[in-house]
């Protein structure tokens, strides 16, 4: 099948949900993609921060197909081998209790959401309120949507449900003012990622922890685009020294396949209980097997290769012509074009070979963590002609 009936069939068959650029992608390695016609591109999205590892990562790929010779799927009324020993790493790594698996952020956070209302009402019928930031994104259902602090995603879809409120970020004084004895959680991004690359100062974070702590509201921590390796940390809360009371993951922690959940601490570890909550397909154990190999490989080095990697490409782009407002932690990095809308550089940037993408008024890049510096600079060469050119 060619290009041209790939994109027919997309068009007719696939509801279009999606502003879809040109490339037909066939393969990867690493971070190259290679088109359908042959053309080869370097990837600094990971697939939306999702394939950290790279395309095609051997290690990974092995555990997925070990795994799928053994047992693809059977439902969590019965144990399995990969999910338990998942969670133990998680918890191990992040100084958590438990986990919950699930398939997404979006169902992550639902999880956590969830989680904090059930926490809430066993302490005052009315203690239902969840706080999150102005330019946050936490999923596209109707309730992780509506804790998304941003007004133009909440066209068209209302009634939303009740209980939110937003509040602009790292901004302790206004935090303050809107929890109360009704909040059961705050939720928030140590990076806002489609918000903009915004990050959030470490002495805000400690701040609303204990905001937190005196309304005895539920502090999480929402790190499915920053968490298993992307800013550096393990997770990026690490940066920030607190303790969140639930973090929830996804993106990165599949290794290219869907895996999402929550991870608990002590206050919150048994907060559900049978019946409370529960996904068919989460705990799946070949997509355990795949973030297993993905924990093992996420070591202390390859963390400390992402924060200099990030911060190399940062600096770069600082000096170039024509390129502002550089923000990022780690390999999670954003900046403005000046005289260009950030889709429209996207767009120049695809058709020289590199893959980039848009938050808001930014270029917004997510490269895989084991980008070598030979594609660093390549993609940066670009960039920057591209920018001078702007």
């Amino acid at each position: 099948m060619n290009r041209d009936k790939i994109k027919e069939l997309d068009s007719e068959y696939i509801v279009h949900t999606y502003g879809r650029s040109d490339l037909v992608a066939e393969s990867g390695s690493g971070a190259h993609i290679t088109d359908m016609d042959g053309s080869e591109l370097i990837d600094l999205t990971s697939g939306i921060g999702v394939c950290s590892l790279g395309y095609c990562n051997e290690e990974w790929v092995s555990a997925v197909k070990e795994q799928l010779d053994k047992l693809q799927h059977i439902s969590n009324l019965y144990y399995t081998q990969p999910a338990p020993q998942l969670a133990e790493k998680l918890c191990k790594r992040s100084g958590m209790k438990k986990a919950f698996f699930g398939n997404s952020g979006a169902e992550a956070n639902e999880c956590a959401i969830k989680s904090a209302r059930k926490y809430g009402s066993s302490k005052s019928e009315t203690k239902t309120d969840v706080v999150s930031l102005i330019d946050s994104f936490h999923g596209r259902t109707l309730q992780t949507l509506t804790a998304t602090g941003q007004d133009d995603m909440h066209k068209y879809f209302g009634p939303f449900p009740d209980g939110f409120k937003y509040v602009k970020a790292n901004d302790a004084e206004a935090m303050e003012a809107a929890v109360d004895e009704n909040t059961c959680a705050v939720i928030m991004e140590i990076v806002q990622g489609e918000g903009g690359v915004n990050v959030l100062d470490a002495d805000y974070v400690k701040a609303v922890r204990e905001i937190c702590d005196k309304n005895d509201a539920l502090l999480i921590i929402d790190e499915v685009q920053t968490g298993i390796g992307r800013t550096g940390k393990f997770f990026a809360f690490e940066h920030c020294g607190i303790e969140p009371d639930m973090v929830t993951f996804a993106k990165g922690i599949g290794g290219g396949l869907p895996l999402g959940g929550v991870l608990f601490n002590e206050k919150t570890m048994d907060i559900l209980q049978p019946g409370d909550h529960g996904t068919t397909f989460g705990a799946n154990p070949v997509i355990c097997a795949g973030a297993l190999s993905v924990l093992d490989q996420m070591t202390d080095e390859l963390l400390d290769e992402a924060a200099a990697k990030g911060e190399y490409i940062m600096t770069k782009l600082a000096g170039f012509e024509n390129v502002t407002d550089v923000s990022g932690l780690g390999m999670m990095i954003g900046f403005k074009v000046s005289g260009k809308k950030p889709g429209d550089f996207v767009g120049e940037l695809l058709g020289k070979g590199i893959i980039a993408l848009t938050a808001h008024d930014k270029v917004r890049l997510l490269p895989p963590l084991v980008i070598t510096y030979e594609d660093i600079d390549k993609a940066l060469a670009v960039i920057e002609e591209t920018a001078k050119n702007a």
